[in-house]
């Protein structure tokens, strides 16, 4: 049987073949039965598979049903709620409010409210009226030139992953809604340009945009870029969620003359972005950085992007903090979550901290060391909804980036073939091919429309919560159930610091107690104890 259809498609196709001696329909089997033929005698003759010797021509049904996979997964087989990693819910409200179609709910909620994890925002008996949806959050208050910031924007996605009709499109629809454009660490692209939406600057450790001929910070080529009015933020890129402590390669045929301008690398040149920074190598040198940036730039609030790792090396940039007073505008915490990035698979899987942990730990971190109030806090890491964002800002952050959830206002499907230049709506491709099929007008408007109705969604749940502003969410206003007849808040599932509580001693919090004081400022280096474990591993 393994063998059934070899056979008789070779059977089929000698039919076909004296058929046609003698009647033109004849040709049609030899048009189909002769290549499958073929096909089969190819499958037993090659060594490389052993499946297609075993099972000539059968084998690649298997292989056709196998890369279809995901999609029959996706559309057929998974629940609306099931989260892979967004689930279909989640992106069907970003389609409805990207096009601003009918976003409400009947007939009651999908989800069991008596399962563990189930999360709501408790309402108030005196809700408020919020004239405006339009949140602002100022950052860099004490910087020359301070940026007043919405509490939602688009996270960091560079030209070169994302098409030039995306970019676009994205930039477009930020400046129609007032928010920011994150470049990435691909730099500022002329697609960057074209519209005039704010952008926040990333420099990554390949100093894209910023870098000598040998891969070094050129002081004058960032300034020359920094002074751009459309820049309103320097922003360092330590680390990302999607591929934390983990540097990049860009392969040379995909270095086009557009993305060597771009990012001021050679064409036709394998472009590497390391894992390590070269400008700095100790807390106190990342913070000298971030100051020197904020100079360059005429003043713009300068702060760093990182998922956290090591509790110890960021310990000791906050003791750098503290000792120095040299303090960075914002830090945006980016969750292990993943991104737009792609990454081996073990390092989407398995490397960094989630981004809930990682936001507590930076709050806690600023609140005991008092200062929180001057550092600013954003987070990125699978938002997409209104809720979301409540529980991001309760937990500690000033305000949220997405990335995933714009690029579903440009009508990304999650086919999930963003590393393939294959994307089927023209979003993560460099093929002209596909990308100039992506309609930017229309794309744009998209996207201020998600962003618009996600932030009035945002103010109806402030609202029916009794509040004025997202600033004023807490960990108390998020409830989340914890067994069947269990339910606590945020605030007390988390363990949060009192304001200064880091400059009286030590809190009672493990990662604290194990970590805080063996933290340096001048390295990043693990503690002694940390680096006797390994002692016994010893060669």
């Amino acid at each position: 049987m393994r063998y059934a259809a070899y056979f008789a498609s070779l059977l089929l196709f000698a039919v076909s073949l004296a058929l046609a001696a003698t009647h033109p329909g004849g040709w049609w089997g030899v048009a189909v039965f002769g290549p499958l033929s073929l096909l089969g005698t190819w499958d037993l003759l090659q060594k490389r598979s052993t499946l297609r010797r075993n099972y000539p021509i059968l084998a690649h049904f298997r292989y056709g049903l196998e890369s279809i996979g995901p999609e029959i997964r996706q559309y057929f087989i998974e629940s609306d709620l099931q989260e892979s990693p967004f689930s279909r819910e989640q992106r069907a409200l970003v389609y409805q409010r990207a096009k601003r179609a009918l976003d409400v709910v009947p007939f009651g909620t999908e989800r069991d409210v008596y399962s563990v994890d189930y999360e709501w925002i408790n309402h108030s008996m005196v809700p408020t009226k919020i004239a405006s949806h339009d949140f602002r959050i100022r950052i860099g208050e004490n910087a020359a030139q301070p940026y007043d910031a919405s509490v939602f924007n688009i996270s960091a996605m560079s030209f070169g992953s994302l098409s030039a009709n995306a970019i676009r499109a994205l930039n477009a629809g930020a400046k129609r809604g007032g928010f920011y454009h994150d470049t990435g660490e691909g730099s500022i692209s002329p697609y960057h340009r074209e519209n005039g939406g704010d952008l926040v600057w990333e420099i990554g450790s390949g100093y894209f945009g910023c870098r000598d001929e040998g891969g070094r910070f050129d002081e004058a080529r960032f300034a020359k870029n920094a002074h751009d009015p459309q820049v309103k933020m320097i922003e360092i890129k330590l680390s990302q969620g999607a591929k934390p402590g983990h540097g990049g390669v860009l392969p040379a045929a995909k270095v086009s003359a557009e993305i060597a301008a771009t990012r001021g690398v050679p064409e036709g040149v394998e472009c590497v972005s390391p894992a390590q920074h070269s400008a700095f190598s100790t807390p106190v040198g990342l913070l000298q950085f971030v100051a020197r940036l904020r100079e360059l730039s005429g003043g713009k609030p300068t702060g760093f992007k990182l998922a956290i790792g090591h509790p110890w090396e960021w310990f000791g940039i906050a003791k750098a903090m503290a000792e120095t007073g040299v303090l960075p505008d914002f830090i945006v915490v980016d969750g292990a979550e993943g991104g737009t990035g792609a990454a081996p698979a073990e390092f989407i899987e398995h490397v960094g901290v989630p981004m809930r942990e990682a936001l507590v730990l930076v709050h806690n971190t600023l609140v005991g060391l008092d200062l929180r109030d001057k550092i600013r806090i954003g987070a990125a890491g699978k938002i997409t909804g209104a809720f979301e964002i409540a529980r991001i800002l309760a937990l500690g952050a000033d305000w949220c980036n997405a990335a995933r959830g714009f690029m579903f206002a440009l009508g990304c499907i999650q086919s999930q073939s963003c590393h393939t230049d294959k994307c089927p709506t023209g979003v993560a491709t460099q093929d002209p091919a596909r990308w100039k099929k992506l309609d930017v007008p229309d794309k744009a408007t998209r996207v201020f429309n998600y962003h618009e109705n996600t932030l009035k969604a945002l103010r109806d749940l402030l609202c029916a919560a009794g509040l004025e502003h997202p600033s004023q969410l807490g960990p108390e206003h998020i409830l989340r159930r914890v067994s069947a007849v269990e339910i606590q808040s945020l605030g007390t599932l988390y363990n949060f610091l009192r304001p200064g509580e880091l400059l009286a001693g030590i809190p009672d919090h493990a990662v604290f107690k194990h970590f805080w004081a063996v933290a340096r400022s001048d390295s990043f280096a693990a503690p002694e104890r940390v680096s006797a474990l390994r002692i016994g591993k010893a060669v």
